[in-house]
Order: structure tokens, then C-alpha cells, then sequence
């Protein structure tokens, strides 16, 4: 019995000394819900149902994908050394389009975004992350966000990308609150598997592929 408690006890050590450990590359997968107080609204966003959003990172380079049947296909490729951008839409009635552009924010968008760091901490997957609340204006909107990173993971975020060096690590969870056309909107996105492995070099280039076009205006 003392044996088997033993080694049960140091199985939990492994496992939480593992999950703590830096990991550079991998992919992470993360659900995303939506939800908003106007009954409508609400009825349209629970019809999408939730989402699925996919991530593929090496060192300071990541890839994120989201798929939806109203609003096409959307990949962000962020480089963090570099500072681009590349986004890929390819809606319907748009068609296939690019968008590449730095993601250093200006002192003037960095006044409008306000980070407090808080007092809690999140478990996600074995990864202790800890508690931020930003305040911000996206397209002249208030958006109020309460995220949770952890520093273990080496992947960038293009949801951290508007508050400069005010947050640290990766956001595994995360709520954001906004209003649109008069109504409160909520979504939350949580990371639900982390998985390490191999990524292609081609999955995090910058060059869009071929069959995009430049979105005008951009």
C-alpha cells in the first residue's frame, strides 16, 4: 500500500513538473463561445454554436485558424520577432484576400488600452496562468477582456498584440466583452488540448499563398 502511494505521489510530480516545462513548439486548440444579452442576437450566436480555434507555434511565430460557415475561413500568422502580421480571408462574396502589416502599436493606440494586473491565478491543462484585466477601444467600441497566461508556453498571441509588452506569456483563457449595434456581446475562448509536436516552417511564412489577393484599404 505505502509502495503504491509512493509511486502515485511521484507520478503527480512528473506529471506537474512536465506540464511546466517551457514548450517552444506544438499545437494548441482552444474553444470559443458566444453569447449576448439582446434575445436576437443571442438566437443567431447559439445557432453558429461554438467554435474551434487551432494554433500552430515554433519559438516566437504562430498560426492561428478559425473556420465558420457564416463568416469563411480566417488564419493569422503573427511573428514576433519580425512584428507582422498576415491574415488570410477567405469569405464568402469576398473571396480569397491578405492582409499583411506591422502590429507595433503607436503611442497613441497604446494610451487607449489599459492592463491591470490582478490578484487570481487559473489552472489550465497543469499550467498555472495568471490574471490580467484590460480595458481598450476596438473600431471606436469599449471592450473590457479578463485574461489568464502562462509564460510556459512560447507561442505569441495576436488577442495581446494592441497592449504592447503589458501583458506577458499566453493567454489560455480568456473573456472579452464588447458591445455591437446596441448589445452586449460576450465570447469566451478557452484552451482545451496542447499538444507538442513538429510544425512546418511553411504553416508560419509571411509570403501569402497563391490564390490571395490584397485587400484594398488595408
Amino acid at each position: 500500500m505505502k509502495k503504491t502511494l509512493l509511486f502515485s505521489f511521484a507520478l503527480m510530480l512528473s506529471v506537474v513538473a512536465t506540464a511546466q516545462e517551457k514548450l517552444t513548439e506544438g499545437v494548441l486548440i482552444a474553444n470559443q463561445t458566444m453569447s449576448s444579452d439582446n434575445p436576437q442576437m443571442n438566437a443567431q450566436l447559439q445557432a453558429m454554436g461554438d467554435s474551434k480555434a487551432t494554433t500552430y507555434f515554433k519559438g516566437e511565430k504562430s498560426r492561428s485558424e478559425t473556420s465558420s460557415p457564416m463568416t469563411g475561413d480566417m488564419v493569422i500568422i503573427v511573428d514576433a520577432v519580425e512584428k507582422q502580421m498576415l491574415m488570410l480571408l477567405d469569405q464568402p462574396g469576398l473571396g480569397k484576400k491578405f492582409v499583411l502589416q506591422s502590429f507595433i502599436p503607436t503611442e497613441e493606440d497604446l494610451k487607449s488600452v489599459s492592463v491591470e494586473k490582478g490578484d487570481e491565478t487559473k489552472t489550465v491543462l497543469g499550467y498555472e496562468c495568471q490574471q490580467y484585466f484590460i480595458k481598450m477601444k476596438q473600431n471606436g467600441q469599449d471592450v473590457e477582456m479578463q485574461m489568464f497566461t502562462t509564460d510556459k508556453i512560447s507561442a505569441f498571441s495576436h488577442n495581446t498584440t494592441a497592449m504592447g509588452d503589458k501583458i506577458e506569456g499566453y493567454p489560455l483563457y480568456f473573456v472579452m466583452k464588447m458591445n455591437q449595434m446596441g448589445a452586449s456581446i460576450e465570447v469566451t475562448s478557452e484552451i482545451t488540448e496542447i499538444k507538442e509536436e513538429s510544425v512546418s516552417d511553411d504553416k508560419l511564412s509571411l509570403t501569402p499563398p497563391e490564390g490571395y489577393t490584397k485587400m484594398e484599404g488595408m
